[in-house]
C-alpha cells in the first residue's frame, strides 16, 4: 500500500507532496476532508509502534487545552487523533510497511531514499 495523509491547507504538507513528486500509485487522503478512521490509525500505530509517534504536540489545540501539563496515556494519544484531524504529526506517509510522520528534512530525506530504492 501507498498512501499519503495530508492536510489540503497545510503549504508545508502541499511542499512536501509536491517535492515527493509522488506516483499515481499513492492515494492521497486530506485528513480535513476524509477523516481519519480507527481502522486507519489503528494501521498508522501499527506501521509506528505507538499513538504518541503519531500525536503533533506543535498542534494549536495541543497548547489550547492545555495538554501539555497532563499525563497522556496511549488511550488519550488516539482519542484526540480521532477526536480533531489537527493532532496528527503530517503528513504520514505509508509505503508498504515503512510508516514516515511528519515534516522534518530527515524524514523527507527518509521517504526519497526509500523512494529511490
Amino acid at each position: 500500500m501507498k498512501k499519503a495523509y495530508y492536510l489540503k491547507t497545510c503549504s508545508t504538507c502541499i511542499r512536501i507532496l509536491k517535492e515527493l513528486n509522488l506516483s499515481e500509485e499513492f492515494i492521497l487522503q486530506d485528513i480535513k476532508t476524509e477523516e481519519i478512521t480507527v481502522e486507519q490509525l489503528e494501521q498508522m500505530k501499527h506501521f509506528a509502534g505507538s499513538y504518541e509517534k503519531l500525536f503533533s504536540k506543535r498542534a494549536k489545540l495541543y497548547k489550547e487545552m492545555d495538554l501539555k501539563n497532563q499525563d497522556l496515556t496511549e488511550k488519550d494519544f488516539k482519542h484526540y487523533l480521532l477526536e480533531h484531524y489537527t493532532f496528527l504529526s503530517r503528513p504520514v506517509i505509508i509505503i508498504d510497511d515503512n510508516i514516515f510522520i511528519g515534516n522534518s528534512k530527515k524524514t523527507v530525506q527518509a521517504i526519497k531514499d526509500h523512494l529511490a530504492l
